[in-house]
């Protein structure tokens, strides 16, 4: 038979559904009724993530989440293991009835097990000597000076070019720009190539700050 429902948790099921929906099969979500705290499970998405099922019991992790959200605190992004080992990446948010008294929690459980390895594999392929740098192929016939301005403005953003924005690239040439880096011939076509615009947009950048004068 099942079991009996707060109307306010109820309402949440068909959210934490789609979440465990959403995020696939690594994503547990669970509703606990408060009402029952010994049998507290009202509903269970993805439970093989924790090796729950409907008929577990309350954990006392859970327990002291309920103590700390007293003072007024949802709890988001926490970490710890599951019983079978996984790494968890959880939140806790909890529900209150119209009195403001609380009745019962959400847990999405995010078992992250795999993608920390797949961190570390990618961190170990990327591991470079920094004391170490070497340029391959030509700098465009560009002289060092330009080169070393250049890269360094653009290495403070600290994500490659590709991930920088239209207000970021201005940012920068307006930086070279003050430097006086359009100076040196041949910067325009440079700086065009490292920022993977064309060099009417560099002019563009240019005119607009100068504009802004």
């Amino acid at each position: 038979m099942d079991k009996p429902i707060h109307p306010k948790l109820l309402s949440i099921i068909p959210i934490a559904k789609a979440v465990a929906e959403t995020f696939g099969s690594n994503c547990e979500v669970v509703i606990h009724d408060f009402r029952n705290m010994e049998n507290s499970i009202v509903a269970i998405f993805n439970g093989h993530v924790t090796g729950r099922t409907i008929e577990t019991q309350m954990s006392e992790p859970i327990l002291s989440k309920i103590n700390k959200h007293q003072e007024g605190h949802d709890v988001y992004n926490y970490t710890g293991k599951s019983t079978l080992g996984r790494e968890l990446k959880s939140t806790t948010t909890f529900m209150k009835d119209d009195d403001g008294e609380i009745v019962g929690c959400m847990c999405i459980n995010f078992d992250i097990t795999d993608l920390l390895s797949a961190r570390n594999v990618m961190n170990e392929l990327c591991k470079v000597d920094e004391k170490e740098i070497e340029v391959i192929g030509e700098i465009n016939k560009v002289n060092d000076v330009l080169y070393d301005i250049v890269e360094g403005t653009i290495h403070k953003f600290g994500r490659p070019v590709i991930y920088l924005t239209k207000d970021e690239k201005v940012s920068i040439v307006k930086d070279l720009e003050e430097k006086g880096v359009f100076l040196i011939k041949g910067a325009i076509d440079y700086v065009a190539n490292s920022l993977q615009v064309s060099r009417y947009t560099i002019y563009n950048y240019l005119d607009g700050i100068r504009e802004g004068k």
